[in-house]
């Protein structure tokens, strides 16, 4: 069981696996500015591939780590980030004042246990011996049931998944919820797709879980064997399930019930039981998210494949765990996810890996040091400054839609003016107090620590299951290079790691600055009235506040945004789904326009310092923005994106969206003999 609200409902910038970025908080202004211009291009007329434009040298100059599937602005920032972060936590290591007791100290045991290779290859598969006991136990769907209930508080064995979340019709009140279960591949299209490339996955899909049901003892025909029915398993699991367009609309997943309701829809588990047996003795209601996926499950039970059920209880927990054992079987699982599907050539030095883990299980511990070093207070306050701009540009730009009625502009100025802003840290700190954490001299392992923390998890989630939602906890640590959007909170959030250079830097040309975290800012922004956000009210319930009139031109101004992004195909036979990515391109859309008005009001109120190295404030804004996004991508990584990421690839954020913008062909004196012009009653305008 775990929070749903940030995974499945907060609209980051960008992915984890686009994460990134450069340095320089102490760079003085003039040499910041002259940065700028280092990767241009001017051999390529802006109008014509504003992109290779702005990034054509570094296109050049520039390779792929092996190590990584994507290389650009946001990856260069992270690794500069993970850097800094993993210089503070060996400093801290050899502090005795971080004792296991300390939330500092917790995150050095969890960084020592999983860099104890020499433990974990001693180890083996051993850690995983009493659960699989425990699966070979199971003949009966009774003894089933039994079965997921026990694992529920350390992370599940899959068929079915249960979190706790806030209400998106009442978002300060915690409720129960009910989806589909764990599957190896990352998403439905791998399974039921019959293009080429789903098609080549699944094969070797079957021949990775035939390898790696080896390390469990199997005999290579025997293992290929049980591969494949858990491959048809899974599939019988993705058909009912949500398409990826469907998973966006929270409309569709939020479907209340009673759990005699549940009981009719899958009666061949004992619902009442299972709850009280997992401590959830008094929900009487819970909100099942996929009910054409329930009614699947129970046919699933009803065919009682027993053997087959074992085969893939015994893949979910290997899988789930394969990262946490010995270095062999964390190697052969990248052999398929880092390498097979995403076009990796080798994994991360270890020790990037270890802080990755510790930054999305108990971030805030090594955040507070984090900030405490890397995060001067001038950089929030100046970003504050500038957050304020870019929310007063937006209510103009509300204001001013021809598009939208009176009354519904009302209703979206109070939604705007009612966000939240979080920037650099929580106020207040996550309390690990409860969690055990065990360093390798007091016995502790890498496999042990992680099921501590699904445990406590577990159990914090119960706590809070009886209390109002705390809107003041974050959904990122501090370092990592991201921001998000909350709709059921209304919050924009701005991790402390984002505001460095080249998305900003307290101390240079503003115009660069509104161009890079501006844009962001506008962008996560805009997220609160995308098609999706724009479902939420302003105190983050999803609640219509839109009339009839205003709806239907919304729908027909985001399905001109979809078909232009549904036109790109970034390798041959491979194309956008702008349905998909609709989201993220209206942020994007949204976010360049709100920052670009933002500029000017802040030119009109400080005046306006004219041509940095020969280019306007407006230039050097379109400039900053396409510098973010200049990204290499590996095929592999990019047919994966399209499938599984809803924001559209690196390459047409550059690009794309200022295509919309008049402001973006006033700037270059883009005509239309240029291969960017689209002409004016082409040009999407939405926010």
């Amino acid at each position: 069981m775990k929070k749903s609200f940030f995974k499945k409902f907060a609209y980051a910038f960008l992915t984890l696996q686009a994460m990134s970025t450069l340095h320089a908080q102490d760079t003085p202004m003039s040499k910041v500015q002259a940065k700028s211009s280092l990767n241009l291009d001017k051999s390529i007329k802006p109008g014509d591939d504003f992109n290779m434009f702005v990034n054509g040298i570094w296109f050049k100059n520039t390779e792929i780590p092996s190590d990584r599937t994507r290389w650009g602005s946001f990856d260069e920032l992270r690794q500069n980030t993970d850097m800094d972060a993993l210089i503070i936590l060996k400093e801290a290591l050899n502090n005795p004042k971080y004792n296991s007791t300390t939330d500092q100290g917790k995150a050095i045991g969890l960084y020592q246990t999983i860099l104890d290779t020499v433990g974990r290859n001693k180890m083996g598969i051993a850690p995983l011996k009493p659960y699989l006991k425990k699966i070979d136990a199971v003949k009966t769907k009774k003894e089933l049931q039994a079965l997921l209930a026990e694992m529920e508080p350390v992370g599940g064995i899959g068929f079915i998944n249960v979190n706790i979340g806030s209400d998106a019709k009442d978002s300060n009140r915690n409720v129960v919820s009910i989806g589909p279960g764990s599957v190896g591949l990352p998403d439905r299209d791998y399974y039921v797709a019959e293009d080429a490339d789903s098609k080549e996955k699944r094969e070797k899909y079957v021949l990775h879980v035939a390898k790696m049901l080896g390390f469990l003892g199997e005999k290579p025909a025997q293992a290929k064997i049980h591969a494949e029915q858990i491959l048809a398993l899974e599939i019988a699991m993705s058909k009912p399930r949500f398409d990826r367009v469907e998973r966006r609309d929270r409309r569709k997943s939020y479907n209340p019930m009673s759990i005699a309701d549940l009981q009719k829809l899958a009666p061949s588990m004992n619902w009442k039981s299972y709850f009280s047996t997992i401590g959830l003795k008094n929900t009487d209601s819970l909100i099942v998210s996929q009910p054409k996926y329930m009614a699947a499950f129970e046919t699933i039970l009803k065919e009682n494949k027993v053997e087959e059920w074992k085969s893939y209880m015994r893949w979910v927990l290997l899988n789930k765990s394969s990262n946490f054992l010995s270095t062999s079987i964390e190697d052969a699982n990248f052999e398929f996810y880092g390498k097979t599907l995403t076009g990796a050539l080798k994994q991360r030095p270890s020790d990037e890996r270890a802080l990755q883990v510790i930054n999305v299980t108990i971030g805030e511990a090594l955040g507070k040091l984090y900030v405490e070093k890397k995060f001067p207070a001038e950089a929030k306050a100046k970003a504050e400054k500038m957050i304020k701009n870019i929310f007063i540009a937006f209510e103009n730009r509300i204001n001013k839609l021809a598009w939208m009625s009176p009354e519904t502009k009302v209703s979206a100025i109070e939604k705007l003016n009612k966000s939240k802003i979080k920037i650099g840290y929580p106020d207040k700190w996550k309390d690990y107090s409860a969690l055990v954490i065990s360093k390798p001299e007091e016995g502790g392992t890498y496999f042990n620590n992680m099921k501590n923390l699904q445990k406590w998890k577990f159990e914090q989630d119960l706590i809070d299951l009886d209390l109002p939602v705390d809107k003041t906890r974050w959904g990122m640590s501090p370092q990592t290079v991201n921001a998000y959007y909350n709709p059921s909170y209304n919050e924009i959030v701005f991790p402390a790691a984002i505001l460095q250079p080249p998305f900003y830097n307290y101390q240079a040309d503003e115009a660069l600055n509104y161009g890079g975290i501006g844009a962001v800012i506008g962008h996560e922004i805009s997220h609160g009235f995308d098609d999706s956000g724009s479902r939420y009210n302003a105190d983050g319930n999803l609640i219509d506040w839109w009339s009839a009139t205003d709806s239907k031109q919304f729908a027909e101004l985001t399905t001109a945004l979809a078909n232009q992004y549904s036109a790109l195909e970034p390798l041959p036979g491979t194309f956008v789904d702008g349905k998909f990515t609709l989201g993220e391109n209206i942020g994007d859309l949204g976010g360049v326009n709100a920052a670009y008005d933002g500029l000017q009001l802040y030119l009109k109120e400080n005046g306006n310092p004219g041509l940095i190295e020969g280019y306007t404030p407006e230039q050097r804004f379109f400039i900053s923005w396409a510098t973010i996004w200049r990204t290499k991508s590996r095929d592999e990584a990019i047919k994966n994106q399209v499938k599984t990421d809803p924001h559209s690839p690196a390459m047409y954020r550059a690009y794309v969206p200022l295509q919309n913008v008049d402001a973006f062909y006033d700037a270059f004196n883009i005509q239309n003999k240029d291969g960017m012009y689209i002409a004016p009653d082409k040009r999407v305008k939405i926010w």
